[in-house]
């Protein structure tokens, strides 16, 4: 019986961290000031006891699987929900704008991190994988889950040693970045009143990150009756029910496509289960499709999906953080902080010389555009949160928007090339990621112009 307590017992811990992370950020002055999240805390606080051998008999690599899942059911979880109800039309060219710049983020960072990597090697006369260098914006721009996923892919069955700890480490470090640069600039913007919505302030409630009583939400409406099933509990039906029928139709696509090849590639690997997140995402969106086709839409209530979202990413966060090795860390802590140091410098510059260009809201849209590049979508409504507190500029609803258009925009290198990239030869890479970088720096260019009147 105490062998099956293994797991639970080391969510339990993982989520233990989570609380101390929350208990900190609510108390301790540095914490609060500069507004770190519970989970980033949490995460610091359970690598630093792992690190120490106090993790309760489990080592980095346990919370791997944590991440990964958490991952992969916030990403389904998010599409269960039906979105805002408002027109495309309005929104469609900020959404573009955000998008583009996303998958201009993408291939600079790779881009950076290939010519690091190889900058590296040669001075130092180091061996690594110059796909090491490229796997940095997949950590960045995708985070811990995707990071996890594709690091995986490559290093088990394309050869590429320690993949899956450098995309870990990668995706900490982008979080970090994310808040580090980003809260501060926040802070700046709102001093100087730059901000479209000059409600915008650092009140108490926000800094703690613990509303007082007076200002509690309500965070869901019920949709089964208590005295049958709880509402929370029916919606993780749902989402269970979504995991279950992407398992199975992975294993009958695996099995189908078993000896067909594109090339040198068996298509296995697009069915492989590093990717469940991506076909989870499919099924969900053909679930929520149908759902609503047989008027059973008003069985997901859009709040209580968002809470299990939410704790999803939270819980993925410290996981990621708790993932890090060490050994691996200390023995190639140069590469990785140039590399790290590098992408964040240039993802920065990004944002800033393409928002500055905006003729509105260019302040709230580079910073939002940072968060995600840097860590998740979710990092950037936070720091657009501190913008834009109740949400008053389209922004959160271009956003909605933004996670369907990065699909289309980046759809032959997040689809296409990611899955299947040391297997494809370096010049045809840079080729590839240059003349995207060329023309989302086009598109964005004519998105920046002013908006013709009516």
């Amino acid at each position: 019986m105490a062998s099956s307590f293994e797991g639970v017992l080391g969510f339990a811990f993982l989520a233990v961290m989570l609380l101390a992370g929350t208990i900190m950020r609510a108390n301790v002055p540095l914490f609060r000031n500069a507004l770190i999240p519970a989970s980033l805390i949490g995460g610091v606080l359970g690598f630093v006891l792992l690190a120490l051998g106090m993790g309760y008999g489990y080592e980095s690599r346990d919370f791997q699987v944590f991440t990964f899942h958490f991952f992969t059911l916030s990403f389904m979880s998010l599409v269960l929900v039906r979105g805002e109800q408002t027109s495309a039309r309005s929104i469609t060219r900020g959404a573009s704008w955000l998008s583009l710049v996303w998958v201009m983020s993408l291939v600079l960072q790779a881009l950076i991190g290939l010519m690091i990597i190889v900058g590296y090697n040669l001075l130092s006369g180091d061996n690594l994988s110059e796909y090491l260098g490229l796997l940095v914006t997949h950590g960045f721009t995708q985070g811990p889950g995707q990071a996890l996923a594709l690091g995986g892919i490559w290093e088990h069955e394309m050869g590429i040693t320690h993949a899956v700890n450098f995309g870990l480490i990668y995706a900490s470090v982008g979080f970090i970045v994310a808040f580090s640069i980003g809260v501060p600039v926040a802070r700046w913007a709102v001093r100087r009143g730059l901000t479209a919505n000059k409600n915008a302030q650092m009140n108490d409630d926000f800094m703690r990150g613990i509303l007082s009583p007076e200002n509690q939400l309500s965070a869901g409406t019920q949709i089964t009756h208590p005295a049958n099933v709880d509402s929370l509990g029916f919606h993780l039906t749902l989402l269970a029910a979504a995991y279950l029928i992407t398992d199975i139709y992975i294993n009958l696509m695996a099995s189908a496509v078993s000896t067909v090849d594109l090339g040198a590639i068996n298509l296995t690997v697009i069915f492989s289960h590093n990717l469940f997140f991506f076909h989870g995402l499919i099924i969900c969106v053909l679930l929520r499709t149908l759902m609503n086709r047989l008027g059973l839409g008003h069985f997901i209530d859009d709040n209580t999906q968002r809470r299990i979202t939410g704790s999803a990413v939270d819980f993925m966060v410290v996981a990621t953080i708790m993932s890090i090795e060490l050994a691996l860390l200390s023995e190639f802590i140069v590469p990785i902080l140039a590399v790290c140091i590098a992408v964040s410098a240039g993802t920065a510059l990004l944002c800033y010389v393409f928002g500055r260009r905006l003729n509105e809201l260019g302040v709230e849209r580079a910073l939002t555009a940072f968060g995600c590049c840097c860590g998740s979508t979710g990092s950037g409504v936070l720091l657009l949160r501190m913008l834009d507190p109740d949400l008053r500029t389209p922004i959160a609803r271009e956003l909605a928007f933004f996670n369907i258009a990065i699909m289309f925009f980046g759809f032959h290198i997040l689809t296409l090339m990611s899955p299947v990239l040391p297997n494809i030869d370096l010049t045809t890479v840079i080729g590839v990621y240059t003349l995207t970088f060329a023309l989302g720096a086009a598109g964005v260019l004519w998105l920046s112009r002013p908006s013709q009147p009516a």
